[in-house]
């Protein structure tokens, strides 16, 4: 009995020491009430910020000791940031919904409305190379309407790659919507700025093998719509706005080889700008009123051959 419960002691202390060990390596910081609103990591290569009154979007990218930021932040509409569709495109004018977004759907997004109204942060962490984020969405259609919803984010830097772990949990009490079917879902809703003009992917039949980029004429909203990347095109799973010199950002979502990409306004503008790049990766997801809903995607930052090496390099841990 005594030896026994010397091996009991011995084990908790060990695994006390483990915990203690593990807490001390990755210590866990909670990163509300920062007085500049912002959490951020630079790793010597790259710098990334999330804007904690804006519901932890991404808000800045820029490579280290660099004060360019390749993000467009112009409205809330901008950032790079979740966005979800679900129901019925409906006029909500007379409820006081936007009459420049009427008829719209459900649409809870990360930053806030469109009448500028932000979404709350509930939770914001920084462990390691890792931060955590939580927050209330905005309708964005709809002025001051909190979504019946909840953000979470997880947004992790590796070298010159962003990992970003993105999760809606719907607790939808509404009937108005209409019953649920499946809609194009942005994963996620990028904004680079249109200093980064050239468009780039691969849209041939034989993916991840080094073949020929495809470099197609950029869309311009002005136009009509933003460019339609469909029926399974991108069969790398990404899409990349690069400036002349072949730099800039490319967006890998594992799970789309559909996309919408084109620009606002002129090329050759910043990131306080109105004038903006867009890249969304997309998939048609039905989303119910009581539902969850997670996806992985990559952000790369480097020249054309690096996104892509990179880009391959995740697909290979994938498979």
């Amino acid at each position: 009995m005594k030896n026994l419960c010397i091996i009991i002691i011995l084990l908790v202390t060990a695994l006390g020491c483990k915990v203690s060990l593990k807490n001390k390596l990755e210590p866990k910081a909670s990163c509300l009430g920062d007085e500049n609103n912002e959490v951020g990591i630079d790793n010597g290569v790259l710098h990334l910020k999330l804007d904690l009154s804006r519901g932890g979007a991404i808000s800045y990218i820029s490579e280290s000791g660099s004060q360019r930021n390749i993000v467009n932040v112009h409205d809330e509409g901008r950032y790079i940031q979740q966005s979800y569709y679900a129901g019925k495109k409906l006029d909500r004018v007379k409820d006081g919904q936007n009459p420049n977004w009427s008829p719209w759907t459900w649409n809870p997004i990360q930053v806030g409305d469109s009448f500028k109204n932000r979404a709350e942060i509930l939770a914001c962490e920084k462990t390691g190379k890792t931060m955590y984020v939580k927050c209330i969405p905005m309708l964005w259609d709809m002025n001051n309407k909190p979504a019946e919803a909840i953000m979470e984010q997880w947004s992790t830097l590796e070298g010159n790659v962003i990992k970003v772990q993105n999760k809606l949990t719907c607790h939808r009490t509404d009937d108005v919507y209409g019953e649920a079917g499946p809609r194009s879902q942005e994963l996620p809703a990028v904004y680079p700025i249109s200093a980064l003009k050239n468009l780039y992917g691969y849209f041939g039949n034989a993916p991840f093998t080094n073949d020929k980029l495809t470099n197609p004429i950029v869309e311009n909203l002005v136009d009509g719509f933003w460019g339609r990347y469909e029926d399974d095109k991108v069969s790398e799973h990404w899409m990349a706005f690069v400036d002349d010199n072949k730099w800039g950002i490319g967006v890998y979502t594992p799970i789309s080889s559909n996309f919408l990409a084109g620009m606002a306004g002129a090329p050759g503008y910043e990131s306080t700008d109105s004038q903006t790049s867009y890249i969304a990766p997309l998939k048609s997801v039905k989303l119910k009123k009581i539902d969850v809903f997670e996806y992985n995607y990559w952000l790369v930052i480097g020249s054309l051959d690096e996104i892509r090496t990179e880009v391959y390099k995740i697909n290979e841990r994938l498979e």
